[in-house]
C-alpha cells in the first residue's frame, strides 16, 4: 500500500472519530500489552513486560446495521498519536525494545510464512519484524473513498506524512540496533502439561503453552510413538490456538495409561515436556495378583466384554546366526465381532518391535507370527506377545536364544554385537559395541572398527591399532554423508567375523539432525534467509569455552567444548593444541585441516604422560584467541574392569533348564551386563548360556541336556572389558524341579443313590515332576443358596480318579472339590461341582466314561484312552463313541471321530491338523441308548514334540526279534510300562523286558500269530512320552524271514563269477563279495575238484575290497567245464559258479588265441590303428593309420594296386608322417583314385601290413562321407534377382558332380524346364526361376544327399522376401531392356583424322537404337548445322555421315557424333587435324638450319 493512500485512509478515520466523539462523548482508554524476549545482551531475559502507549486512545462506537444489530467497533488511532516501542519495568524505566504483538488474522499469518516459497523473496528477519508492525494498520484501512480535498485537508495530510516519516526513521534506528540472532530463540514451555488420573470411560485433556520465535510446531507422542489424531478422530482431538495447545483423549481405556510427550520444534531447536496419565478401572472383590489372568472390562462401543485366550504358545526357541526363526501363538477373541481386530504388539525385553528388514510380523486374524530374518545376537532376549482389546489385554512371553555361527578359523573370537552410534556431529561420531560372550582360545586383544558410506560397498578400517575399549571415536567424516559401522574382535588366533552393521548415521550438526528428525511430524512451512549484511561478517570469532576432556583412555583422549558466542553466520572451525605438563610449548594437533565439530579425538599420546589442551576458532577473517586450557590430564585408562560377581547358585528348573542366581558386582561403573557359562562335570569345555549380556542377577539357562551334571559361573562386562569369572557353582543335575501338582479337572457325578454318590474326575495336566500319590475329596452342603464349610471326606489318599461318597442324606444338595497330592505336597482345590442332589438315579442309559487321558500325541494323530463309566445303566455298556472338535470352536462343532461303535476302551484319532489344538470327549452306549458325554479332555496340541522317538523292531545277529523304545527325558522314578492293545499284559511268557537307563527292549520269546496286535510303551513321570507298534501277520512273516537269514547267514555277492579276457590271451575269473571278515576263506573248484596255485592257476583274494580272482595263462581243451568259488566266513557261507562248455567255451578259446597272436604282433612294429580314411572340412580325402613300436630303421612302404610308390612318384608328395600317424592325402577324390592301398612295416623284429580297399564298397563309403561333409557345409538358401528372373542359391565348400541335389517347391519335386532350372557353378548350388509369377511364391527346399538321408535347406519365398526379389527382378529387367535399346554409336568413326588442307573429309558413323535415335554433330561442344560447308546426313536410321569440302586449318578440332533416344544418349568422339604441307616443309628447313 502506498504512503499517500495510507495517509488518505488515516485522515478519513480521524474525521469519523471526531464525528463520533461529538455524538457519544464517551471515551475509553485502551491499553496495549505485548510480550517479548529481550536481546541476550539485555540484563533482563525471557520475561514479559507491559508497555503503555500514552498518547494512543480509541473509543468504542455503536453502529446499527440494516438488520438492526449493534456492532461494536474500535475507533481509529488519533492522528497525532506517536508510537513508542520501548520496554519498561514497573518503575517506568526503559530497559529495551519491544516487538509488537502480531495482530493480523490467520490468512495474513499464513501469507507471511509462505511468501518466500511462493514469490521467491529473500527478506531479513529485521524487515519481517518491521512489516509485521504495520500489518494491523494496513488491515484497518479496508474502505477506500475518493473525495475532493481542500487546502486544510492537504495540510493535514502533509502533517501525517511527516509523522509517518518520523516513524520510519525510528524503525530504521531500531533495525540498526537489533541483532537478528536475538530475535529467534528456542521453544519454551510457559505452561507445561500436567499428569492426571482418571477412571475408564472419562475424557482427559492435556494443556500446554509454548513460546518461541519462529512459532514452534507442536507434536504429541504416546510412549514415544507419534499420535495421529487425523487417523483416529474418534479417540484424539488436537487443538492449537494462540500458543495454547491441547490434546483430548476421549473414552479413556485401561491401555491409555502411558507417558505423553509434547514436543515443540522450530529452526532453533526442540523442547519437550512429559505428563503421565493413569487410567483406573473400577473392580469389585479381591485384587488380582501378578500371575492371575488379566482383567477384561465391558466395551461400551461394541456392547460386549472381550475375552482373550492365547493358545499354541511358542516355547523357548533356539537359533543360530544367519538363520531365520519364526515364533507365534494362536489368539482366540471371544465373542467375535465383525470387522473388529485386536491390536497385536510384539516386544523384546519390554521394547516394542517395529517391522524392518530384520523383523517381520504377521496377524492372520487368528494367529500372530513374528519372523526374525538373518538372526544376530542382538535378537536374543525375552519376546512378549501382547494382545490389546477394548476390554483389556493379555500377554505371553518366552525367551529366544541366538547361538554364534561357526567360526571360520578355530580359536578366533565370535563377532561383537549391538554396534551403535552416539554423539554424531559434522565430522565425528562415537561408536560403541558390546563384547561377545566367547573370546576364543585366547583373550581378546582389541577390536577393529570399519565404516562404509551408505550407497557404496567399500568398507574402510578406521583404526590401525586395535582398541581395547568397547568405545571408539571416529573422525574424518564428510559432512552431510551417511555412514554405517561394524566391529571385529581380535585375539592371537585371528580376527572374528564382522558384527551386524549399525543403523545409518548422518554426519551433521545435532540441531540440524533434530530438525530433520522432526520434519515429517511438524513440517516447517516457512523459510527465513538472512540476506542482509551481517554486522559480524569480517570479524575474527571469539574463543571457545568450557573445554573439557569427556573420555580418556591409553589409546585416545576426547575433547569437547562450546562454540563461541560471537561467530556470525559464516560458521567456524577449530584448531586443537596440546601442551605437555610442566612445559610452556603448545603444539597444534590438527595442522592439516581444522575440524568442524566441537568434538575431537586425539590419538598417539604417550601413556602415563600429562597433557593440557586448548582450542582456537577460525573463519575467513582469522584465528581466535585460545580458550582456557584444561587441567593436566594423564593419559591412561580411567575406566576399570568390573569386579568379580558374587557367588553363583544354580537350582533345578525343568528337564532342559537351570535357574542361576548371583551377587551383583560391587562398585562397577557403566555395567553392560553379565555372561553366564556352564560346563559338564568331567570336562574343561565351557559353553555360553547367553550370547547377549543381561543386567539382572537371575537367569534361566535353557537348552541343557537332560540328566547332565553341570557347573556354572558368571562374569561381568563393561566398556573396559570382562571381569574375572566367579567361582564355580555347586554341580546340579539337569532335571525338572519337583513341585506341587496342578488342579484336578472335570469333577462330575456318575451315579447317585439315596445315601451315596459316585464321583469321578480327571487327573491334572501338570503332575509337578513326580507321580501323583493320591487325591482328597472335600464336600459341603448347600441349603437355600447358602453354602456351608468345606469338610474332608477321606482321610487316606485315594489312588483312583473316582470315589464313592457315602453317608450322605437323601434330598440334600452337596458340592464337591478334589485336591491332588504328590511328594511335594497337596495342590489347590479343583473347581467345585454345582449343587448336586443326593437322590436315586432313574436313568436307563450308561453314565459318562471316566479317566480320559492321552498318549502318543503326534502332528496328525493321537491315542485317547478311557475307563468304563461307574454306572452302566439298566444294561451293560456295549460300546463307545469318541467326539472331537477344535478347541476354539463352539459347542455345535463337536463331531464323531468314527461311524461305527467302538467296543474298545481306546482309539487312535487320525487326520488332525498340525499345530492345532483339539478337545475330546467319550460317550458310552448300552441297549437303552447313548449316555451323557464324559468330561472334556484337552485342549491337546497336535504336535510331535522335538526329540520324540518311536518304537522300532530289531533283529540281532542271532535272529532274536525285539521291540526297542528309547526315552531321553527319564527322571527319578520314571519307568517303562509295556502293554498290548493298551491293556496290561498278563501273559509274561510271550515277552522278556530288559531296561537299561533310557532304553527298554521287549524280546519276543517265541514269535507266532499269538503275538499279533498293538504293543505300546509309556514312560511314567514324564509329559506323556509314549509310542506304539502294530505287529501284523505280514510284518511278522517278514521279521521271521530276516531272523532266519540272521541265524543261517549267506555271504552276499555283489556279482556272480565273471570272465575277462586279458593281454596275451590270459583268462581272468573273478567275483566280489559285499562284505567279509579277515577270517573269510575261499576254495577254488574246477569240475568239483579243488585246484591250488601253481603253473596253470594263479589265485588272489583281496579281503579289503572283497575281490576274488583266478587266472589261467591260456585255455586248453581240458579247461572246458565249471569253475566254482566256495566261501566260508564264520557261520556264513557263499558259493558262486561259472559254466564254460560247448560253443561258449570254443568262442572264448578262439578269442584267447587271437589275443595271444595280437600280443606277439605288437612285439615288433605294428599298426595301433589300421589304415582308414577321413574327409576334412576342405573336402580332402585322407588315408591315415597309427603305428607303434617303430624304430628309426623300421621300413615304411606305401603301395597302390600292389605297385610300390617310389620317392620320385607324384603320389609320394601326398604321403606325410607326423609322430606315430601316417597320412596319404588324396585331395579331391575322383574315380581315378580308386584302388587298393597298402602300408608295410618291416624291421628285424617283425613286420605288419595294413590294407584299405578304395574300390566298390570302400569307394562308396568314402564318397558318402564326402557327401556328408559337403551337405553339412551348405549355407542357408539366399535369394538374388537378375534381369531374367530370381535365383535361389546356397554355397558349399566343394561340390562333386556325383552328389545328388534336388529342389522342391511346396514339398513337391521341381521338374526341370526352360523356365525353372537347377544346377551348380563352382561352389554354388542354384535354382533359376525365369520370368517368375505369383505361382512361384512359396516354400523352397534344397535336398542335398549326405550319404544316408539328406540335408535340407529351406527358404520361404513369400511376403517381403518375394516382394523385394520380384521388384528387383522387374527393375533389372527394365534396366536390361533399356541397355539393349539405348542409342549408341556402334562403329565407323576413327579416333583421330589427319587430313591435308584443301582436301574433302567424309566420315560415316554406324548408329543403333530402338526406337531410331536422333542424330546430331558437334564441333568443340557446339552443334553443327547442315549447310554448304557441312553436309550432314542420316540414312536408313543407321548411318550418319558428315562431309566437309576443302577443309582448312579452321576445321581442326574435336568432333562428336551425338545419338539419343528415350533409353539414353551416347557420343562418338574423334579428333580432326588439318595440316598444310608447305608449312611443314618450312618448319623442317628451319630446324635443319639450326
Amino acid at each position: 500500500m502506498s504512503t499517500s493512500l495510507q495517509v488518505t485512509q488515516k485522515l478519513q478515520q480521524h474525521q469519523q472519530q471526531h464525528h463520533q466523539q461529538q455524538q457519544h462523548h464517551q471515551q475509553q482508554q485502551h491499553q496495549y500489552e505485548s510480550s517479548c524476549y529481550l536481546s541476550s545482551k539485555s540484563s533482563v531475559k525471557q520475561q514479559s513486560f507491559s508497555t503503555y502507549k500514552t498518547t494512543s486512545c480509541r473509543q468504542k462506537t455503536t453502529v446499527k446495521t440494516q438488520k438492526g444489530q449493534e456492532v461494536f467497533k474500535l475507533s481509529p488511532l488519533p492522528k497525532r498519536a506517536k508510537r513508542t516501542y520501548l520496554a519498561m519495568d514497573t518503575d517506568k524505566e526503559v530497559i529495551g525494545y519491544v516487538i509488537p504483538v502480531f495482530r493480523a488474522n490467520h490468512e495474513v499469518v499464513r501469507g507471511l510464512m509462505e511468501a518466500q516459497d511462493e514469490e521467491v523473496m529473500e527478506e531479513g528477519i529485521n524487515y519481517v519484524a518491521m512489516r509485521n508492525l504495520f500489518v494491523r494498520e494496513a488491515s484497518e484501512s479496508v474502505n477506500v473513498r475518493v473525495e475532493k480535498r481542500t487546502r486544510t485537508t492537504h495540510i493535514r495530510e502533509s502533517a501525517e506524512h511527516l509523522v509517518l516519516n518520523r516513524t520510519m526513521e525510528e524503525w530504521a534506528e531500531f533495525r540498526k540496533k537489533m541483532n537478528p540472532d536475538s530475535l529467534t530463540h528456542l521453544p519454551e514451555f510457559i505452561v507445561k502439561p500436567r499428569g492426571q488420573t482418571a477412571w475408564e470411560g472419562k475424557t482427559v485433556k492435556l494443556h500446554c503453552t509454548v513460546a518461541g520465535w519462529p512459532k514452534p510446531r507442536i507434536a504429541w507422542y504416546k510412549n514415544n510413538v507419534i499420535i495421529d489424531a487425523k487417523a483416529h478422530p474418534e479417540k484424539y482431538t488436537v487443538e492449537s490456538n494462540y500458543n495454547m495447545h491441547s490434546l483430548e483423549i476421549k473414552n479413556c481405556d485401561f491401555i491409555d495409561t502411558a507417558q505423553y510427550h509434547a514436543s515443540a520444534l522450530n529452526v532453533k531447536g526442540e523442547a519437550s515436556s512429559v505428563a503421565t496419565i493413569v487410567v483406573k478401572r473400577f473392580q469389585e472383590g479381591e485384587e488380582a495378583g501378578p500371575l492371575d489372568p488379566k482383567p477384561h472390562g465391558f466395551c461400551a462401543e461394541h456392547g460386549v466384554t472381550f475375552e482373550t485366550t492365547i493358545i499354541d504358545q511358542f516355547e523357548v526357541a533356539f537359533g543360530s546366526e544367519g538363520e531365520t526363526l519364526s515364533v507365534g501363538c494362536t489368539v482366540i477373541i471371544y465373542p467375535t465381532v465383525k470387522k473388529y481386530q485386536p491390536e497385536v504388539v510384539w516386544s523384546r525385553n519390554s521394547v516394542p518391535l517395529k517391522p524392518s528388514k530384520w523383523v517381520h510380523t504377521h496377524w492372520s486374524g487368528q494367529r500372530a507370527t513374528l519372523t526374525l530374518v538373518h538372526l544376530n545376537k542382538e535378537d536374543e532376549g525375552m519376546y512378549t506377545l501382547r494382545v490389546n482389546t477394548k476390554s483389556g489385554f493379555d500377554t505371553y512371553s518366552a525367551y529366544v536364544y541366538v547361538r554364534d555361527a561357526d567360526v571360520e578359523v578355530e580359536g578366533v573370537p565370535v563377532a561383537p554385537l549391538d554396534v551403535r552410534c552416539h554423539d554424531a556431529n559434522k565430522d565425528y561420531v562415537v561408536v560403541t559395541w558390546k563384547q561377545p560372550a566367547v573370546e576364543g582360545s585366547s583373550s581378546i586383544l582389541g577390536y577393529y572398527i570399519d565404516r562404509c558410506e551408505v550407497g557404496t560397498h567399500h568398507w574402510a578400517q578406521c583404526n590401525d591399532v586395535p582398541v581395547k575399549y568397547a568405545r571408539f571415536p571416529v573422525t574424518g567424516l564428510l559432512e552431510g554423508h551417511s555412514y554405517v559401522f561394524r566391529v571385529r574382535a581380535l585375539n592371537k588366533e585371528g580376527v572374528s567375523r564382522s558384527s551386524r552393521v549399525s543403523e545409518a548415521v548422518v554426519a551433521m550438526d545435532p540441531s540440524d539432525r533434530a530438525r530433520l528428525r522432526a520434519g515429517p511430524l511438524a513440517p516447517w512451512t516457512g523459510m527465513i534467509k538472512f540476506t542482509e549484511e551481517d554486522p559480524t561478517v569480517g570479524i575474527v570469532p571469539g574463543e571457545p569455552s568450557d573445554v573439557v576432556v569427556t573420555e580418556a583412555t591409553k589409546s585416545y583422549v576426547v575433547l569437547a567444548w562450546k562454540p563461541p558466542v560471537q561467530r556470525g553466520h559464516e560458521g567456524v572451525m577449530y584448531y586443537i593444541e596440546k601442551c605437555i605438563s610442566e612445559t610452556d610449548t603448545w603444539q597444534r594437533v590438527n595442522t592439516g585441516m581444522p575440524v568442524k565439530s566441537p568434538r575431537f579425538a586425539l590419538f598417539d599420546l604417550a601413556e602415563g604422560k600429562s597433557y593440557s589442551f586448548r582450542v582456537r576458532c577460525c573463519n575467513s577473517a582469522g584465528v581466535s584467541e585460545p580458550s582456557v586450557a584444561t587441567g593436566a590430564i594423564t593419559v591412561g585408562d580411567k575406566l576399570d574392569l568390573p569386579p568379580v560377581p558374587g557367588n553363583l547358585v544354580a537350582t533345578r528348573n525343568t528337564d532342559t533348564s537351570v535357574v542361576v542366581f548371583w551377587g551383583a558386582s560391587k562398585d562397577v561403573k557403566y555395567l553392560v551386563g553379565y555372561y553366564i557359562e556352564y560346563s559338564v562335570v568331567g570336562t574343561d569345555e565351557w559353553m555360553p548360556c547367553n550370547n547377549k549380556p543381561v543386567k539382572q542377577t537371575r537367569f534361566v539357562c535353557h537348552g541343557l541336556t537332560t540328566g547332565s551334571n553341570c557347573v556354572f559361573r558368571v562374569k561381568a562386562v563393561n566398556a573396559a572389558g570382562y571381569s574375572q569369572s566367579s567361582s564355580n557353582s555347586d554341580a546340579v543335575v539337569v532335571k525338572a524341579a519337583i513341585s506341587v501338582p496342578g488342579k484336578a479337572t472335570g469333577v462330575t457325578q456318575l451315579e447317585a443313590v439315596k445315601d451315596y454318590m459316585m464321583l469321578a474326575w480327571t487327573e491334572p495336566a501338570s503332575k509337578g515332576g513326580a507321580d501323583v500319590r493320591g487325591y482328597f475329596v472335600d464336600y459341603r452342603t448347600v441349603k437355600g443358596g447358602v453354602v456351608g464349610q468345606w469338610h474332608e471326606m477321606n482321610l487316606k489318599a485315594l489312588t483312583t480318579t473316582s470315589y464313592k461318597a457315602e453317608n450322605l442324606k437323601e434330598n440334600i444338595f452337596y458340592q464337591f472339590q478334589v485336591r491332588t497330592m504328590n511328594m511335594a505336597g497337596v495342590s489347590k482345590a479343583s473347581v467345585s461341582t454345582s449343587a448336586l442332589e443326593c437322590k436315586e438315579y432313574t436313568l436307563t442309559v450308561a453314565g459318562p466314561p471316566v479317566a480320559l487321558h492321552m498318549l502318543e500325541v503326534r502332528d496328525t494323530s493321537a491315542v485317547v484312552l478311557w475307563e468304563p463309566p461307574a454306572f452302566d445303566g439298566r444294561t451293560p455298556v456295549n460300546g463307545y463313541y469318541l467326539d472331537v472338535k477344535v478347541a476354539s470352536a463352539g459347542e455345535e462343532c463337536w463331531k464323531a471321530a468314527h461311524e461305527k461303535v467302538n467296543k474298545m476302551k481306546h482309539m487312535k484319532v487320525t487326520g488332525l491338523k498340525p499345530g492345532s489344538s483339539y478337545v475330546f470327549r467319550v460317550r458310552a452306549q448300552n441297549l437303552a441308548g447313548v449316555g451323557k458325554p464324559s468330561a472334556v479332555l484337552g485342549p491337546i496340541l497336535a504336535q510331535t514334540r522335538p526329540g520324540t522317538n518311536e518304537i522300532y523292531v530289531d533283529v540281532d545277529d542271532d535272529g532274536v526279534i525285539s521291540m526297542i523304545f528309547e526315552c531321553s527325558e527319564m527322571k527319578e522314578g520314571s519307568e517303562f510300562v509295556w502293554s498290548k492293545n493298551y491293556q496290561t499284559m498278563t501273559d509274561t511268557s510271550r515277552l522278556t523286558i530288559i531296561t537299561e537307563k533310557g532304553r527298554s527292549r521287549a524280546i519276543f520269546n517265541s514269535p507266532s500269530l499269538e503275538d499279533l496286535g498293538t504293543f505300546s510303551c509309556m514312560v511314567t513321570n514324564t509329559d506323556g512320552v509314549s509310542s506304539s507298534y502294530t505287529l501284523t501277520e505280514e510284518g511278522l512273516n517278514r521279521l521271521l524271514d530276516i531272523s532266519h537269514d540272521h541265524k543261517f547267514p549267506v555271504i552276499p555277492f555283489k556279482s556272480e563269477v565273471a570272465m575277462e579276457l586279458l593281454e596275451k590271451g590270459r583268462v581272468r575269473f573273478w567275483t566280489q563279495v559285499e562284505k567279509c571278515t579277515s577270517a573269510c576263506q575261499v576254495d577254488y573248484v574246477f569240475n568239483d575238484v579243488i585246484v591250488t596255485q601253481g603253473k596253470k592257476y594263479t589265485m588272489n583274494f583281496d579281503k579289503s575290497t572283497g575281490i576274488i580272482e583266478m587266472f589261467l595263462d591260456s585255455l586248453e581243451v581240458s579247461d572246458e567245464g565249471t569253475f566254482t568259488f566256495n566261501l566260508v566266513d564264520g557261520k556264513a557261507k557263499g558259493t558262486t559258479s561259472l559254466v564254460l562248455i560247448g560253443d561258449e567255451f570254443r568262442e572264448l578259446q578262439k578269442k584267447s588265441e587271437f589275443e595271444r597272436a595280437e600280443w606277439v604282433r605288437k612285439q615288433g612294429p605294428h599298426f595301433v590303428e589300421y589304415l582308414g580314411f577321413t574327409v576334412t572340412l576342405e573336402c580332402n580325402v585322407l588315408l591315415k593309420c597309427k603305428i607303434g613300436n617303430v624304430r628309426p630303421e623300421t621300413e615304411i612302404t606305401w603301395s597302390k594296386d600292389s605297385i610300390e610308390i617310389a620317392d620320385n612318384d607324384e603320389n609320394a608328395k601326398k604321403i606325410e608322417r607326423k609322430d606315430s600317424e601316417l597320412t596319404f592325402n588324396i585331395g579331391k577324390i575322383s574315380k581315378a583314385d580308386a584302388g587298393t592301398y597298402d602300408v608295410f612295416l618291416r624291421d628285424d623284429r617283425g613286420r605288419d601290413k595294413s590294407v584299405f580297399n578304395l574300390t566298390d564298397a570302400g569307394y562308396q563309403a568314402v564318397m558318402n562321407e564326402l557327401f556328408r561333409v559337403i551337405a553339412n557345409s551348405s549355407s542357408d538358401i539366399k535369394v538374388t534377382s537378375t534381369e531374367h528372373g530370381i535365383i535361389l542359391y546356397s554355397t558349399v565348400t566343394y561340390y562333386n558332380e556325383e552328389q545328388r541335389v534336388g529342389w522342391l517347391h511346396k514339398d513337391s519335386k521341381i521338374a526341370a524346364s526352360e523356365r525353372v532350372k537347377s544346377g551348380f557353378t563352382g561352389e554354388q548350388l542354384w535354382l533359376k526361376i525365369n520370368e517368375p509369377t505369383e505361382k512361384d511364391k512359396g516354400k523352397y527346399t534344397m535336398d542335398i544327399f549326405d550319404g544316408k538321408d539328406g540335408v535340407k535347406r529351406v527358404f520361404d519365398l513369400t511376403g517381403m522376401a518375394w516382394q523385394e526379389a520380384f521388384e528387383e527382378f522387374q527393375r533389372l529387367k527394365a534396366a536390361a531392356i533399356a541397355e539393349r535399346n539405348r542409342a549408341r554409336v556402334v562403329g565407323g568413326l576413327p579416333d583421330v583424322v589427319a587430313i591435308q588442307e584443301g582436301k574433302s573429309l567424309n566420315l560415316t558413323g554406324n548408329v543403333w537404337g530402338e526406337p531410331a535415335p536422333e542424330v546430331s554433330w558437334r564441333k568443340n561442344d557446339k552443334e553443327l548445322v547442315s549447310d554448304e560447308r557441312y553436309k550432314l546426313k542420316f540414312e536408313a536410321g543407321k548411318f550418319a555421315s558428315i562431309i566437309i569440302t576443302a577443309v582448312t586449318t579452321a576445321d581442326s578440332g574435336k568432333y562428336a557424333l551425338m545419338v539419343k533416344n528415350k533409353y539414353g544418349t551416347e557420343a562418338g568422339e574423334f579428333t580432326v587435324s588439318v595440316y598444310n604441307p608447305d608449312d611443314e616443309e618450312s618448319k623442317e628447313g628451319k630446324h635443319v638450319m639450326k
